[in-house]
Protein backbone atom coordinates (compact mmCIF):
# COMPACT_ATOMS: atom_id res chain seq x y z
CA UNK A 1 0.00 0.00 0.00
CA UNK A 2 1.67 3.53 -1.29
CA UNK A 3 1.25 6.22 1.22
CA UNK A 4 1.56 9.79 0.30
CA UNK A 5 1.15 12.66 2.96
CA UNK A 6 -0.84 15.40 0.75
CA UNK A 7 -0.61 18.08 2.82
CA UNK A 8 2.73 19.63 4.30
CA UNK A 9 4.94 22.73 4.41
CA UNK A 10 8.44 23.57 4.33
CA UNK A 11 10.05 27.35 5.46
CA UNK A 12 12.73 29.37 6.64
CA UNK A 13 10.88 31.25 9.57
CA UNK A 14 10.51 35.04 9.12
CA UNK A 15 9.43 37.19 11.75
CA UNK A 16 7.17 39.14 9.68
CA UNK A 17 5.98 36.99 7.18
CA UNK A 18 5.67 34.33 9.26
CA UNK A 19 3.80 36.61 11.74
CA UNK A 20 0.39 34.40 11.97
CA UNK A 21 3.23 32.00 14.61
CA UNK A 22 2.98 33.14 17.96
CA UNK A 23 4.31 32.99 21.22
CA UNK A 24 2.10 30.05 21.39
CA UNK A 25 3.47 28.10 18.66
CA UNK A 26 7.53 28.07 19.68
CA UNK A 27 6.96 24.56 18.67
CA UNK A 28 7.11 25.53 14.72
CA UNK A 29 8.82 29.03 15.02
CA UNK A 30 11.94 27.63 13.24
CA UNK A 31 13.11 26.42 9.63
CA UNK A 32 12.34 23.21 8.67
CA UNK A 33 13.38 21.61 5.67
CA UNK A 34 13.19 18.07 3.53
CA UNK A 35 16.19 16.90 5.99
CA UNK A 36 13.60 17.30 9.25
CA UNK A 37 10.89 16.15 7.50
CA UNK A 38 12.47 12.51 5.88
CA UNK A 39 12.80 10.50 8.79
CA UNK A 40 9.50 11.30 9.93
CA UNK A 41 8.19 9.52 6.77
CA UNK A 42 10.35 7.03 7.13
CA UNK A 43 9.49 6.40 11.03
CA UNK A 44 5.72 6.21 9.57
CA UNK A 45 5.98 4.23 6.57
CA UNK A 46 4.99 7.46 4.50
CA UNK A 47 6.04 7.00 1.14
CA UNK A 48 6.11 10.44 -0.79
CA UNK A 49 4.32 13.91 0.33
CA UNK A 50 3.39 16.76 -1.12
CA UNK A 51 4.61 20.58 -0.53
CA UNK A 52 1.76 22.82 -0.15
CA UNK A 53 2.49 26.87 0.00
CA UNK A 54 2.69 28.58 3.39
CA UNK A 55 3.34 32.11 2.07
CA UNK A 56 2.01 34.21 -1.26
CA UNK A 57 4.69 35.12 -3.22
CA UNK A 58 6.19 33.55 -6.55
CA UNK A 59 9.50 33.21 -4.64
CA UNK A 60 7.54 30.27 -2.48
CA UNK A 61 6.53 28.45 -5.44
CA UNK A 62 9.93 27.84 -6.71
CA UNK A 63 11.43 27.64 -3.10
CA UNK A 64 9.42 24.81 -2.93
CA UNK A 65 10.29 23.32 -6.67
CA UNK A 66 13.96 23.17 -5.63
CA UNK A 67 13.16 20.88 -2.77
CA UNK A 68 11.07 18.72 -4.68
CA UNK A 69 13.70 18.53 -7.38
CA UNK A 70 16.61 17.79 -4.70
CA UNK A 71 14.41 15.02 -3.18
CA UNK A 72 12.87 12.43 -4.88
CA UNK A 73 10.23 11.98 -1.73
CA UNK A 74 8.55 15.08 -2.77
CA UNK A 75 6.25 14.09 -5.10
CA UNK A 76 4.04 17.23 -6.18
CA UNK A 77 4.00 21.27 -5.40
CA UNK A 78 0.62 22.63 -4.85
CA UNK A 79 2.18 26.47 -5.17
CA UNK A 80 1.01 29.92 -5.21
CA UNK A 81 0.37 32.29 -7.98
CA UNK A 82 -1.79 35.33 -8.30
CA UNK A 83 -4.85 34.66 -9.67
CA UNK A 84 -5.58 38.16 -10.68
CA UNK A 85 -2.20 38.83 -12.69
CA UNK A 86 -3.26 39.82 -16.10
CA UNK A 87 0.05 37.71 -17.35
CA UNK A 88 -1.49 34.87 -15.23
CA UNK A 89 -1.77 32.58 -18.38
CA UNK A 90 2.15 33.37 -19.26
CA UNK A 91 3.56 32.40 -15.73
CA UNK A 92 1.40 28.98 -15.94
CA UNK A 93 3.37 28.76 -19.08
CA UNK A 94 6.80 28.98 -17.93
CA UNK A 95 5.67 26.84 -15.06
CA UNK A 96 5.04 23.80 -17.03
CA UNK A 97 8.56 22.77 -17.58
CA UNK A 98 8.20 21.69 -14.00
CA UNK A 99 6.41 18.26 -13.60
CA UNK A 100 6.52 18.15 -10.12
CA UNK A 101 4.24 21.59 -9.89
CA UNK A 102 0.48 20.34 -9.58
CA UNK A 103 -1.80 23.30 -8.49
CA UNK A 104 -2.15 26.14 -6.17
CA UNK A 105 -3.70 27.43 -3.65
CA UNK A 106 -4.70 30.90 -1.99
CA UNK A 107 -4.95 31.89 1.39
CA UNK A 108 -8.53 32.49 1.25
CA UNK A 109 -9.03 31.88 4.94
CA UNK A 110 -7.21 35.47 6.04
CA UNK A 111 -8.81 37.56 2.71
CA UNK A 112 -11.12 40.52 5.04
CA UNK A 113 -14.12 39.39 2.20
CA UNK A 114 -15.76 36.53 2.79
CA UNK A 115 -16.35 36.29 -0.98
CA UNK A 116 -12.91 36.96 -2.01
CA UNK A 117 -13.31 33.97 -4.14
CA UNK A 118 -16.33 34.76 -6.06
CA UNK A 119 -14.47 38.34 -7.55
CA UNK A 120 -14.82 38.21 -11.54
CA UNK A 121 -10.55 38.01 -11.58
CA UNK A 122 -10.42 35.51 -9.22
CA UNK A 123 -12.45 33.45 -11.04
CA UNK A 124 -11.07 34.36 -13.92
CA UNK A 125 -7.83 32.54 -12.77
CA UNK A 126 -9.71 29.23 -11.55
CA UNK A 127 -10.36 29.27 -15.32
CA UNK A 128 -7.18 29.64 -16.65
CA UNK A 129 -5.64 26.79 -13.94
CA UNK A 130 -8.56 24.37 -15.64
CA UNK A 131 -7.07 25.22 -19.19
CA UNK A 132 -3.42 24.19 -18.01
CA UNK A 133 -5.16 21.07 -15.86
CA UNK A 134 -3.46 22.52 -12.09
CA UNK A 135 -5.52 21.44 -9.01
CA UNK A 136 -6.88 24.02 -6.29
CA UNK A 137 -6.38 23.80 -2.65
CA UNK A 138 -9.27 25.70 -0.75
CA UNK A 139 -8.11 26.90 2.42
CA UNK A 140 -11.28 28.13 4.15
CA UNK A 141 -13.09 28.07 7.95
CA UNK A 142 -16.74 27.05 8.00
CA UNK A 143 -17.89 30.22 7.15
CA UNK A 144 -16.63 30.69 3.66
CA UNK A 145 -18.22 27.13 2.73
CA UNK A 146 -21.49 28.42 1.13
CA UNK A 147 -19.21 30.51 -1.41
CA UNK A 148 -17.03 27.81 -2.00
CA UNK A 149 -20.11 25.56 -3.22
CA UNK A 150 -20.72 28.74 -5.57
CA UNK A 151 -17.20 28.69 -6.44
CA UNK A 152 -16.73 24.75 -7.60
CA UNK A 153 -20.27 24.91 -9.03
CA UNK A 154 -19.13 27.63 -11.37
CA UNK A 155 -16.25 25.35 -12.13
CA UNK A 156 -17.43 21.53 -12.41
CA UNK A 157 -14.38 20.77 -14.75
CA UNK A 158 -11.37 21.63 -12.13
CA UNK A 159 -10.46 19.44 -9.85
CA UNK A 160 -10.74 21.00 -6.13
CA UNK A 161 -9.77 19.67 -2.93
CA UNK A 162 -10.67 21.03 0.84
CA UNK A 163 -8.09 21.54 2.87
CA UNK A 164 -8.85 20.25 6.78
CA UNK A 165 -12.26 19.63 6.07
CA UNK A 166 -12.67 23.55 6.12
CA UNK A 167 -11.32 23.73 9.93
CA UNK A 168 -14.73 22.60 11.62
CA UNK A 169 -14.82 23.76 15.46
CA UNK A 170 -13.53 20.63 16.78
CA UNK A 171 -12.37 22.12 20.46
CA UNK A 172 -15.98 23.65 21.14
CA UNK A 173 -17.54 20.46 19.65
CA UNK A 174 -19.66 22.30 16.95
CA UNK A 175 -21.19 20.48 14.15
CA UNK A 176 -24.54 21.38 12.63
CA UNK A 177 -23.78 24.72 10.64
CA UNK A 178 -20.11 22.90 9.12
CA UNK A 179 -22.26 19.67 8.82
CA UNK A 180 -24.77 20.54 6.72
CA UNK A 181 -22.65 23.28 4.22
CA UNK A 182 -19.71 20.46 4.26
CA UNK A 183 -22.28 17.75 2.79
CA UNK A 184 -23.65 20.29 0.08
CA UNK A 185 -20.57 20.99 -1.00
CA UNK A 186 -19.27 17.52 -1.02
CA UNK A 187 -22.32 16.74 -3.82
CA UNK A 188 -19.90 18.46 -6.42
CA UNK A 189 -18.32 15.18 -7.95
CA UNK A 190 -15.03 17.73 -8.47
CA UNK A 191 -14.51 17.85 -5.10
CA UNK A 192 -12.11 16.29 -2.79
CA UNK A 193 -11.19 16.37 1.21
CA UNK A 194 -8.18 16.40 2.56
CA UNK A 195 -8.01 14.50 6.01
CA UNK A 196 -5.72 17.07 7.35
CA UNK A 197 -5.48 19.73 10.19
CA UNK A 198 -7.68 18.38 12.94
CA UNK A 199 -5.62 18.09 15.54
CA UNK A 200 -4.61 22.11 15.54
CA UNK A 201 -8.54 22.52 15.21
CA UNK A 202 -9.15 20.59 18.76
CA UNK A 203 -7.42 21.44 21.91
CA UNK A 204 -4.31 21.28 22.03
CA UNK A 205 -3.22 19.35 25.14
CA UNK A 206 -6.26 17.69 25.87
CA UNK A 207 -7.69 16.45 22.70
CA UNK A 208 -9.29 12.64 22.57
CA UNK A 209 -9.00 10.40 19.73
CA UNK A 210 -12.87 9.85 19.76
CA UNK A 211 -13.06 13.82 19.28
CA UNK A 212 -12.35 13.47 16.04
CA UNK A 213 -15.05 10.69 15.39
CA UNK A 214 -17.98 12.41 14.35
CA UNK A 215 -16.26 14.95 11.71
CA UNK A 216 -14.59 11.99 10.16
CA UNK A 217 -18.08 10.11 10.01
CA UNK A 218 -19.18 13.22 8.32
CA UNK A 219 -16.88 13.80 6.01
CA UNK A 220 -16.31 9.92 4.78
CA UNK A 221 -20.30 9.70 4.57
CA UNK A 222 -20.23 13.00 2.38
CA UNK A 223 -17.56 12.38 0.16
CA UNK A 224 -17.12 8.42 -0.36
CA UNK A 225 -14.16 6.80 -0.14
CA UNK A 226 -12.72 7.70 -3.28
CA UNK A 227 -12.54 11.50 -2.76
CA UNK A 228 -10.52 11.72 0.95
CA UNK A 229 -7.33 11.72 1.20
CA UNK A 230 -4.64 11.84 4.27
CA UNK A 231 -2.31 14.81 5.21
CA UNK A 232 -0.41 15.46 8.05
CA UNK A 233 -0.12 19.40 8.02
CA UNK A 234 3.22 18.95 9.62
CA UNK A 235 4.65 20.90 10.94
CA UNK A 236 1.60 22.76 12.25
CA UNK A 237 0.65 19.55 13.87
CA UNK A 238 3.88 19.81 16.36
CA UNK A 239 1.59 22.45 18.00
CA UNK A 240 -0.82 19.66 19.15
CA UNK A 241 1.32 15.81 19.53
CA UNK A 242 2.60 16.24 15.99
CA UNK A 243 3.10 13.05 13.06
CA UNK A 244 2.19 10.69 15.73
CA UNK A 245 -0.92 11.68 17.18
CA UNK A 246 -2.30 12.77 13.64
CA UNK A 247 -0.90 8.74 12.76
CA UNK A 248 -2.89 7.49 15.80
CA UNK A 249 -5.99 9.25 15.01
CA UNK A 250 -6.27 8.68 11.26
CA UNK A 251 -5.05 4.94 11.88
CA UNK A 252 -7.80 4.31 14.35
CA UNK A 253 -10.52 5.35 12.56
CA UNK A 254 -9.40 3.98 8.78
CA UNK A 255 -8.43 0.54 10.11
CA UNK A 256 -12.04 -0.24 10.01
CA UNK A 257 -11.95 0.60 6.08
CA UNK A 258 -11.66 -1.88 3.57
CA UNK A 259 -8.18 -2.53 2.20
CA UNK A 260 -9.83 -0.72 -0.68
CA UNK A 261 -10.91 1.87 0.90
CA UNK A 262 -7.77 2.16 2.90
CA UNK A 263 -5.24 2.23 -0.46
CA UNK A 264 -7.60 5.13 -1.69
CA UNK A 265 -7.10 7.17 1.59
CA UNK A 266 -3.30 6.46 2.64
CA UNK A 267 -2.51 6.82 -0.82
CA UNK A 268 -4.22 6.30 -4.18
CA UNK A 269 -7.01 9.18 -4.19
CA UNK A 270 -3.43 11.88 -4.08
CA UNK A 271 -1.85 10.36 -6.76
CA UNK A 272 -4.97 10.27 -8.54
CA UNK A 273 -6.18 13.74 -7.83
CA UNK A 274 -2.04 15.74 -8.13
CA UNK A 275 -1.23 12.99 -10.64
CA UNK A 276 1.57 12.27 -9.11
Amino acid sequence: MLKIDSHQHFWIFDPVRDSWIDDQMLAIKRDFSPVDLLPVLQQHGIDGCVSVQASQTNDETMFLLDHAAANPFVKGVVGWVNLQADDLEDQLLQYKSYDKLKGFRHVLQSEPDDEYMLQPAFQKGIATLGKHGYTYDILIFPQHLPFANQLVGNFPNQRFVVDHLAKPHIKDKKLNDWQKDIEVLAKHENVSCKISGMLTEADWANWKVDDFTPYLDIIFNAFGAGRVMFGSDWPVCLLADGYEGTMRVTQSYTSKLSVTEQEQFWGGNAISFYNL
